[in-house]
């Protein structure tokens, strides 16, 4: 009798959960994935459905963007400061072929480009934290961290301790984490934060007394700002492991930059916009907005994008820079899972004759998504797309470089799950100099890396055709 009822309430439950797929249209290939998972792991497709399912996303949204509706008259006074710095750098100009994709990039986005910049890259793990520190040691109002990952290890101890050490000195700290990236870490860790004086907050909290039981929609930027004069962005979370410190990953490498001037107020914004969405709490005043000043000959465009905005900045941001490329585009990221939008780009400008160079690691802390990504290289190699596997390392760089005259650096990875259900942040840099730099760069890691030679899928073992196979599969889910 018990077994005949919990038989009949899964069936209602999942043909619940099926209507709700139907009536929330997404891409086919993601309605039939759920619809099957629903189907075939009745028990586990429920879970994962609830879990990591998208029925709340508009509810998401609406609560965001209610939180931003509160500031967006405060950040827009502040923004006029910006918007005057920029137009008198009228000394110094993007090329005529980009004004489109800057265009884009501004309506997508909400923030134009930004003149008199000093931008550094760093592609060394430790001298990423290195630098960092070095800002943070030399603060003096206050310090703004946003990061996916916090590791309660070594690493997150000796930022921790710097931020208690610089709140007894009277500089105000904050730190905004993402609670699924950091949900090992141990409460005594999270209470040494908040009896330093450092201000700890997490995004989207799972709280199922409160109906906040889902994991999607996390957090996955990764900023620092420092008296709203120095800022950092880029892929590098906080740990041992992003050091390169632990033997299971080997080798860590990731690519960050460092900002100095007018763009630092638009990772400040950012940070702002998501500190109230986490807290209620607003900051926006002038302590944390000094006017911006020229510091340096870098143009540079700070990009957010998530899930609160229907447009999918990232995902088309994208999509328009593989299609304005005319000679090259060269690709490094972790994990590529891409969707058939970014597969076309690819392919498109591939037979257009534009050198198209795509760079993953070969040994991922994501198995299945490394697999998932492999199952598009026939289809990839067939169009003319150059692939090559980093050997050397845990390869965790998102970079974008296009016709070696302009580059993205940021925390969004090339899968379905940064282009839509993650929080990301994005530096353009229309800068020829950076470019060649990242391109130089980018053909030093291709020494350390193999060629991933055309083959049909007819020479694939049976294992890895099942292998891969299923790992595609699962793509619009991960």
């Amino acid at each position: 009798m018990l077994w005949t009822i919990l038989s009949a309430l899964d069936f209602v439950l999942v043909a619940v959960a099926i209507l709700t797929v139907l009536l929330r249209p997404r891409e086919p290939r993601a309605m039939l994935a759920w619809i099957l998972a629903l189907l075939l792991l009745p028990v586990m497709g429920l879970i994962l459905f609830v879990l990591i399912g998208e029925p709340r996303l508009k509810r998401t949204r609406r609560r965001r963007l209610r939180r931003r509706g509160k500031l967006v008259p405060g950040l827009s006074r502040k923004s006029e400061a910006l918007r005057d710095v920029h137009a008198t750098h009228k000394t110094v100009s993007i090329p005529e072929e980009l004004s489109n994709l800057v265009h884009l990039a501004t309506r997508l986005g909400r923030h134009p480009p930004t003149h008199g910049n000093e931008v550094t890259v760093y592609h060394d793990a430790e001298r990423i934290f290195l630098a960092r520190q070095l800002a943070i040691e030399a603060a003096q109002a206050h310090v703004h961290l946003e990061y996916f990952i916090l590791q309660p290890d070594e690493t997150g101890r000796a930022v921790r301790d710097l931020l208690i050490r610089k709140a007894a000195e009277g500089v105000q700290c904050r730190v905004l984490l993402d609670y699924i990236g950091c949900w090992r870490m141990p409460r005594s860790f999270r209470r040494a934060f908040r009896d330093g004086g450092v201000e700890l907050a997490f995004f989207l909290p799972m709280v199922p007394w409160r109906g906040r039981w889902r994991v999607n929609f996390r957090n996955h930027r990764k900023l620092a700002v420092i008296d709203g004069k120095v800022g950092f962005t880029g892929s590098q979370n906080i740990g041992d492991e992003y050091l390169g410190r632990l033997k299971k990953y080997g080798p860590w490498r990731d690519t960050h930059v460092r900002i100095i001037g007018p763009a630092v107020q638009q990772l400040q914004e950012i940070f702002v916009e998501d500190w109230h969405y986490a807290t209620g709490a607003d900051l926006v005043a002038d302590e944390f907005f000094p006017r911006p000043e020229r510091v340096g000959t870098r143009t540079v465009q700070v990009i957010p994008s998530g899930p609160d905005d229907p447009t999918n900045a990232m995902h088309q941001l994208l999509f328009a820079a593989v299609a304005a490329a005319q000679r090259s585009v060269c690709v490094v990221t972790p994990y590529f899972v891409p969707d058939l939008a970014i597969m076309l780009a690819f392919q498109s400008a591939a037979y257009r004759g534009v050198r198209v160079q795509l760079l993953i690691p070969a040994r991922s802390n994501h198995r299945v998504a490394l697999w998932a990504g492999r199952s598009y290289y026939p289809e990839l190699s067939a169009a003319g797309v150059e692939v090559y596997e980093y050997e050397l390392g845990m390869l965790h760089s998102k970079v974008v470089v296009v016709d070696e005259s302009w580059a993205l650096v940021g925390s969004a990875n090339m899968d379905e799950r940064s282009f839509k259900l993650n929080f990301e942040v994005t530096a353009i840099l229309y800068d020829a100099e950076i470019a060649r730099d990242l391109q130089a760069d980018f053909e030093a890691l291709l020494a350390r890396s193999k060629c991933i030679q055309p083959t049909k899928r007819s020479d694939w073992t049976f294992r890895e055709s099942l292998s891969l196979g299923l790992a595609r599969l699962a793509s619009p889910v991960l």
